[in-house]
């Protein structure tokens, strides 16, 4: 099975495109990187990952962070290994960095936020709708917006305050 096929990513491709829902497009897919069996940075599915929560940050009008994460995005797609020419098929990746490229410059410019669709192929776009997850919020509702805030995050905040401690 090509690794777009899987259903964590068809997933993405649904909260993406159809429902913009970026907070879960990065739930979904880090979960199915952890599941890779030698899952690095380097992996392309990092790529996406940053650049649902690039999106995610830009529409909640963090620009520092949006910047950050949509540049480290663009450059996981620039540069992915010659390895991971899997990758490269199903999605237009040169089309995905266009994308990337285009919202920098209108963070750049102060414009404001724009989604925009993850570029597939008609076969993988036919395997999503045969995939649909089973929760999906309105899009751009606050719920979809903030969902951060929706969720106990006591287990991030002591694995933070761990490292920090760990590091002193």
């Amino acid at each position: 099975m090509h690794p777009y096929y899987h259903p964590h990513f068809l997933h993405f491709i649904v909260y993406f495109n159809d429902n913009q829902d970026y907070f879960e497009c990065h739930e979904v897919l880090e979960e199915y990187w952890k599941e890779q069996q030698n899952f690095s940075k380097e992996h392309p599915l990092t790529g996406y990952i940053l650049m649902a929560t690039g999106l995610y940050h830009w529409r909640r009008g963090n620009i520092k962070g949006a910047t950050r994460t949509l540049r480290n995005a663009l450059r996981r797609f620039q540069q992915m290994p010659d390895r991971y020419s899997d990758y490269k098929k199903e999605v237009a990746v040169d089309q995905v960095i266009q994308q990337l490229e285009n919202a920098l410059d209108r963070i750049d410019s102060g414009k404001c936020f724009t989604a925009f669709s993850l570029p597939i192929s008609p076969a993988l776009q036919h395997a999503a709708e045969h995939e649909q997850p089973m929760r999906l919020l309105p899009k751009n509702s606050a719920a979809v917006i903030h969902k951060h805030m929706q969720r106990d995050r006591s287990d991030i905040l002591l694995q933070r305050e761990e490292k920090k401690k760990g590091s002193h």
